[in-house]
């Protein structure tokens, strides 16, 4: 008896120990990302507080709005990914993400009032829009409310928006885990380094899609959930994305002017192809580009979007 009350001491003082190492390798790794981030962002005052981002690139401009999730950093990969060449990106993190503001109005037309106010800021006029996911609700508030600065639309995996129902059936893990994944750096720091497979499908790159994909996109969708740290500085963000199927939001789909490029593929497994067949539906100037498989990070197509999201954005600027 006396031995095994020992050995379930000693493995309880192990188990102390790993998890004491876990927290403080995981929150060291989060400090040095967040370290990292402060130094690569730039940060502007609009009407509904600070708003940070990072620009590159040299020719017309190209607004990048992230995902759920995500931050600059992640619009930045994106934009790397399948944004083209010969373009002005400006990547920003959404409100409550990394560096920018939770202000008390967080709609998505707030969102859309704050992009403004740093193109503003930066001397652009017109500008072309890049969104991914969570970031096409806000993409197509400021399309709708400021036609004459939006030059053209790339939506890409469009997340729900009223009203459709933010609630999708089949998801890698549930709904409330994805907030859960956030909340705590150095728990998910340890999944990055024990469970990555696991984390890879939750982000919709399930192990089918990754079979045989081209290094570049198993170096994108590495760099994504890697990226994620730190993952306590977007769990604010996270929160907010319900504001884009609120009961208040409307969008007036028809209203938007500027051409548009939808792009979705039928198995994403986070945001149903039915949004994107009603919005290239509504949107007079849309047009769909689907592909049957690729799940949510649209994998085995990165390096043709690259070319025809090129040249959809070039014909703006010629």
């Amino acid at each position: 008896m006396k031995r095994r009350w020992q050995a379930g001491l000693a493995l309880l003082g192990s188990l102390a120990i790993l998890g004491a190492s876990v927290s403080v390798l995981g929150n060291r790794a989060a400090d040095k990302r967040r370290s990292e981030l402060a130094a690569e962002r730039a940060l502007a005052e609009t009407r509904h507080g600070q708003i940070e981002y990072v620009s590159w690139g040299k020719g017309p401009p190209v607004l990048v709005v992230h995902g759920a999730g995500g931050g600059f950093d992640q619009g930045r990969l994106l934009a790397e990914a399948v944004g083209g060449d010969g373009h002005l990106f400006i990547a920003v993190s959404r409100f409550g993400y990394l560096g920018s503001a939770m202000p008390s109005d967080p709609s998505t037309a707030a969102q859309a009032e704050a992009m403004l106010d740093l193109l503003d800021r930066l001397g652009i006029g017109q500008t072309s829009i890049l969104a991914m996911s969570g970031g096409v609700p806000p993409a197509l508030k400021f399309a709708e409310l400021f036609p004459d600065r939006t030059e053209r639309l790339v939506l890409l995996s469009s997340a729900p928006f009223s009203p459709f129902s933010p609630e999708v059936e089949e998801r890698p893990i549930p709904t409330w885990a994805y907030s859960t994944l956030l909340g705590n750096d150095a728990v998910y720091w340890a999944l990055t380094k024990i469970a990555p497979g696991q984390l890879r499908s939750a982000f919709d790159a399930r192990s089918k899609l990754m079979d045989g994909l081209p290094a570049d996109e198993v170096v994108f969708v590495d760099q994504l959930v890697d990226g994620f740290l730190p993952a306590s500085d977007r769990l604010a963000g996270v929160a907010n994305e319900g504001a884009a199927v609120d009961s208040d939001a409307t969008y007036k789909l028809e209203a938007i002017s500027a051409p548009s490029l939808v792009v979705h593929t039928k198995d994403d497994s986070l945001n149903p192809f039915a949004i994107a067949v009603e919005m290239a539906q509504r949107i007079p100037r849309a047009r769909l580009v689907n592909f049957d498989q690729g799940g949510h990070l649209l994998l085995g197509h990165h390096g043709e979007l690259r070319v025809e999201i090129d040249q959809f954005l070039e014909a703006g600027s010629q």
